[in-house]
């Protein structure tokens, strides 16, 4: 388990973010999503929590089969998909992330806004946490984006927004800015394999810090697209929004449907709701082996390989072994 705190500031408040942050990943699921690929909405509803009070919860599923580096697509089912719950009880969110054939791989993030420069240190005291948890701060306008997903029309240090007049970052922009607040974010990555752990946890944080300097750069740089907004109105663009990504997508693998077998409770290894498997050793009839293989005469005797040494050898290797060959882009 690798846990981190990113803290990311923008030039605007909290009750604004709230909009904006609505309306970007809405936006951006629609940009990011492909026919078969991208992101599904299954739930999203209001949802009543006895400590946080009212809130809305959202499930999504996230198909990325196609964005993976070919190697990887060798390896990785095509029916592949993150499923994320978010429960959102804003100025607090909870939000876990899950893996469709990964089960020991999770992703947790508890997330806090504040008016302020990311200088409260003590925002996440009452959760379970490491002492040595390592604060990275997020600069939306000087870290180095990933080239592939770089604009220039999103990058704070040249956009100036026409209806709040704020942009043109300049370096120490955080110690001078006028609104800011930030977006706390307590990050744990847990992929229980021996052996893979570390580099696994490590590289899945790089990509988070990726995705959240991306996803916070474009917020502001949309924000006279939604700064009129009010909730009512961004709900409705969400969900008309989230009407048309389903329909970009496409349809998906149908779901796998189990048939229970009744059984006695005695031959049962796990609890009653699970689905039980006849406890027999002879294969199905339409599994039954022929007693005699009559041989097909039209086969040759011997089989002659052609000679690897050769330069018109026709011999190759399959293509998920070539090495040298660049992986897709993500």
């Amino acid at each position: 388990m690798l846990m981190k705190e990113y803290r990311i500031c923008m030039p605007l408040t909290v009750e604004e973010y709230r909009i904006g942050q609505l309306y970007m990943i809405s936006k951006h699921s629609h940009e990011q999503s492909e026919r078969g690929e991208g992101v599904e909405v299954l739930e999203n509803m209001k949802y009543e929590d006895p400590q946080h009070g009212p809130g809305r919860f959202t499930e999504k599923r996230i198909y990325l089969n196609n964005k993976l580096p070919s190697w990887a697509r060798a390896v990785v089912p095509k029916i592949f998909y993150i499923t994320e719950k978010a429960w959102n009880y804003y100025p607090y969110t909870i939000t876990e992330y899950t893996c469709s054939f990964l089960p020991k791989f999770s992703i947790h993030i508890q997330t806090k806004y504040e008016d302020n420069k990311g200088c409260n240190d003590h925002i996440f005291d009452s959760e379970p946490r490491d002492e040595d948890t390592e604060v990275c701060v997020v600069d939306i306008a000087y870290d180095e984006v990933p080239e592939r997903h770089y604009k220039e029309s999103e990058d704070p240090r040249y956009f100036l927004s026409k209806k709040t007049e704020r942009g043109l970052l300049k370096e120490g922009w955080i110690d001078t800015q006028d609104p800011i607040m930030c977006s706390y974010k307590l990050v744990t990555v847990k992929f229980e394999v021996w052996g893979l752990q570390t580099r696994v946890e490590q590289f899945v944080h790089k990509v988070i810090r990726d995705v959240l300097l991306l996803g916070h750069r474009q917020a502001f740089a949309w924000v006279d697209e939604w700064i009129d907004m009010t909730m009512e109105e961004v709900r409705e663009f969400e969900r008309t929004t989230q009407e048309a990504t389903n329909e970009k997508i496409g349809s998906f693998p149908p779901t796998i449907a189990i048939t229970e077998t009744p059984l006695p409770s005695c031959a049962r290894s796990g609890p009653n709701s699970a689905p039980s498997t006849p406890l027999t050793t002879e294969a199905p009839e339409f599994l039954t082996v022929p007693k005699e293989r009559p041989r097909k005469k039209s086969a040759p005797e011997t089989l002659t390989l052609p000679d690897p040494g050769r330069r018109d050898s026709l011999f190759k290797l399959p293509s998920f072994f070539s090495w040298n060959s660049s992986p897709q882009p993500e």
